[in-house]
């Protein structure tokens, strides 16, 4: 192998320090958002890191297709491989190639699962589908009653419960046999209003939801609910005994049978009931609360005092629901 003379030497050393140099440069461009920049000082550097940062310029610039292919290389950097990803997602989606972005983003969060950005570059592909699919359905299928209960579903989210209410009735009367119209349409007659009319309204939607489906344990649930507000407790109470049936392991129809129970004086069937639910729900504070009475009221006092323990080691903790709820508004739990 020829040596290297001197000069030749001092040209090579020269010239790579002369690269570091654009590389740096290049690198804080881009960390700056001086594009323009990053890209004529990044351009003609040969490095694993300068290529992926030139392709980081090119893809916030919009020119994608140059970018991809080397965003998508596996590179052993953490910081690099999470901004190359964050990056061809970007691309991706803004191509609509939904299915491909999704890629890029699942591996990202399962080594970044606490990352604010890939989090949200997460829920942005999924609301950009979203949109995307709504698209469709209304230029395709406009007629459709599934145009009608997605435009219902919407106005549901929005607040906007008279609109809501007319178009799942329009859904409705173009296909009154598909499951869940009925039971979304009682749902939101409640939404809108709790009074009487609107409770046997509701109630008329729920079980004709039932006609439908007569295996839907919410729709029974729903039914108790509104007989309970109508002072009718005996046929609430067999609603939720249906409820049960068809849906064991249903923490509200638990509770609420217990409560049933317990006004009857059958403390044994109501704390039966209740200790299901602390099992199913172990930091629901309220059912451990309603389990302490019904130990009370049977005489189970050792019983209750064990659940009271419970309900302030609940209350105290910040798993405790209404410690959470009280965190979340801004208050601090008390003691």
């Amino acid at each position: 192998m020829q040596a290297i003379k001197p000069i030749a030497l001092l040209l090579l050393l020269a010239s790579s320090a002369m690269a570091q140099d654009r590389q740096a440069l290049g690198i804080a461009a881009f960390d700056r958002g001086d594009y323009a920049s990053a890209e004529k000082l990044l351009a003609e550097i040969d490095t694993p890191s300068a290529k992926a940062v030139l392709a980081l310029t090119k893809a916030a610039t919009g020119h994608c297709a140059e970018a991809e292919p080397v965003l998508a290389a596996n590179y052993t950097d953490a910081k690099l491989r999470r901004l190359a990803g964050i990056a061809l997602a970007r691309c991706l989606i803004a191509a609509q190639r939904f299915d491909e972005a999704a890629q890029p983003l699942a591996k990202l969060e399962r080594e970044f699962p606490d990352d604010p950005d890939i989090l949200y570059e997460n829920a942005r592909l999924h609301l950009k589908a979203w949109n995307g699919a709504v698209e469709r359905m209304f230029e395709k299928v406009p007629a459709s009653f599934r145009v009608n209960q997605l435009s219902a579903e919407i106005f549901e989210i929005q607040g906007r419960y008279d609109e809501a209410v007319a178009e799942y009735r329009k859904a409705i009367r173009k296909s009154p046999d598909t499951l869940a119209l009925h039971y979304r349409l009682g749902r939101a007659l409640l939404l809108r209003s709790h009074e009487p009319e609107a409770l046997s309204e509701a109630r008329r939607e729920f079980e004709a939801e039932l006609n439908v489906n007569p295996y839907d344990a919410v729709a029974h649930y729903q039914i108790a609910q509104i007989l309970e507000v109508q002072q009718q407790p005996d046929a609430a109470a067999k609603e939720l005994e249906r409820t049960l049936e068809l849906s064991p392991d249903f923490p509200e129809a638990l509770v609420a049978l217990a409560r049933y129970r317990s006004r009857g004086d059958n403390h044994v069937g109501a704390i039966t009931l209740l200790e299901r639910v602390v099992k199913l729900q172990p930091a629901s504070e309220s059912s451990w609360y309603a389990l302490m009475v019904a130990y009370r009221n049977s005489g189970r006092n050792d019983d209750a005092v064990a659940a009271k323990q419970k309900l302030d080691a609940l209350q105290q903790s910040t798993a405790g629901e209404f410690s959470d709820f009280l965190r979340r508004i801004g208050e601090t739990p008390q003691p």
